[in-house]
């Protein structure tokens, strides 16, 4: 699957863990709340929805009420509302505590911020810290590039290098915020086990996964 595809799994499953909805108003809500699928169609969003009712993580019922289970969504897509299964509540919370690399890039990131709320402490503390190093990570590469093409580079293109350096710097310091106010809030809930609140997870590998007790390796 590519990666579109999974994080848009895992925003269908996020919106049907708040409520029943129907392909058009999933469809409003992933374009309206989700600024990574402002350009989802139809023809991207029903396939997701054939495969997430095959694999028995969400559920269709038609407007007579009448739950079916498996393919099928046909020519009936205007009445039929989807809902997810105890098994799709599941592969969301699975879904959600994946706190590797992945999770901290840009689409993923903004998907997994969305529904932060339905996530442990912990983990949303893993992705916050993975995020800002991957950001921190860019920002050095961006300024060396800056350095290194300085006297070729016509003003515009400089400006524009100057807006993107100062964009990425601001949610850098919006991350920061996020993480102290986390982890404040971490050793107040959990004073017996500050220490690990505080420990950076920057540079995770991909098989980081979310438990408290986990080491991360560095890169």
């Amino acid at each position: 699957m590519s990666r579109r595809g999974a994080i848009l799994e895992l925003a269908i499953l996020g919106l049907l863990h708040d409520q029943p909805l129907h392909g058009y108003e999933l469809r409003k809500q992933l374009s309206g709340v989700l600024g990574a699928f402002r350009a989802v169609s139809f023809g991207s969003l029903y396939p997701c929805l054939r495969g997430l009712v095959e694999r028995g993580w969400i559920s269709e019922r038609t407007s007579g009420n009448q739950d079916r289970q498996g393919p099928g969504l046909g020519g009936k897509r205007g009445k039929i509302t989807y809902e997810l299964t105890a098994e799709g509540k599941e592969q969301f919370q699975t879904l959600m505590a994946q706190t590797g690399p992945a999770s901290w890039e840009d689409e993923n990131f903004d998907v997994h911020f969305a529904f932060f709320g339905r996530a442990s402490s912990d983990v949303r503390l893993r992705i916050l810290e993975g995020r800002r190093s991957r950001l921190e990570e860019r920002l050095d590469d961006s300024r060396e590039q800056s350095r290194q093409r300085r006297e070729r580079t016509d003003k515009y293109t400089a400006e524009l290098h100057r807006h993107g350096l100062e964009s990425t710097e601001r949610e850098v310091r919006w991350l920061s915020e996020l993480i102290e106010t986390e982890r404040s809030a971490y050793r107040t809930t959990n004073p017996g086990t500050a220490a690990s609140a505080d420990q950076p997870v920057d540079g995770a590998t991909s098989e980081q996964t979310s438990g408290p007790s986990e080491e991360s390796d560095k890169e």
